[in-house]
């Protein structure tokens, strides 16, 4: 199994989880399926990172995807995410020298990220719908081309209760059915973490972030893909 995904899938309550925590959901659903998995992940990984990945990554291209049984792409999370400024100036930040200017820009960044983003009502995301959808489209498109006939599975994207965007979910919804309709087009099924997450998200337990998932919810999303991914 390749997952390409972003860091719900390596995170757990508390902090980052090492690959190799067998309480990660995909773990879970490899030990469901005893199969092994394969990994391309990042911390705020877009659809647009995806297609890189598979792309632009010599070992996603030329070693996990061919010898993959099934592919999860598990992104589109992070894209509807509400933003404060586009995101190619907000990854900017990143180049901005000397280092104390960036460390100073980026502590003035996050501090005003809430208000920026009340603001605007969070409606700006990370990444628009339309491009989401392109890019998901391209990585389904060439991963068919490249491996007729391998399975591929996307997601729905999951609830947050995020203080640090402004407490506002406005784009969810509207993602939610953006990615539904998406893989009724491309006939793509769909790991459905809307559903899955929510009961988790209305009791409060999320970590901390309101984001990233507890142990629970990892349990519940690797069965829930091992039951997607196995026979029949």
């Amino acid at each position: 199994m390749l997952v390409v995904a972003d860091s719900l899938a390596f995170h757990g309550p508390q902090s980052p989880a090492p690959l190799s925590d067998p309480r990660l959901w995909p773990n879970v659903m490899a030990e469901e399926l005893g199969a092994a998995v394969d990994w391309s992940v990042g911390l705020g990984w877009t659809a647009r990172d995806a297609w890189w990945a598979l792309t632009k990554d010599p070992v996603v291209y030329s070693l996990l995807i061919p010898r993959a049984d099934a592919v999860v792409l598990a992104l589109g999370g992070m894209d509807h995410l509400p933003a404060m400024v586009p995101t190619y100036l907000r990854e900017g930040l990143s180049y901005l020298r000397p280092g104390s200017l960036r460390r100073s820009v980026k502590r003035v960044y996050h501090r005003l990220h809430p208000y920026g983003v009340r603001l605007t009502g969070g409606r700006m995301r990370v990444l628009p719908q339309a491009a989401t959808d392109a890019y998901l489209t391209r990585c389904v498109e060439a991963l068919r081309i490249v491996r007729p006939g391998i399975p591929v599975v996307g997601i729905v994207p999951s609830p947050y209760r995020s203080a640090y965007h402004g407490g506002l979910d406005a784009t969810h919804a509207p993602a939610v059915d953006a990615h539904r309709a998406w893989g009724a087009r491309m006939g793509v099924p769909l790991l459905d973490l809307d559903a899955l997450i929510a009961p988790y998200a209305h009791a409060g337990e999320l970590n901390a972030d309101g984001m990233h998932w507890c142990w629970e919810a990892h349990a519940d999303v690797g069965r829930s893909a091992a039951r997607i991914l196995g026979p029949g």
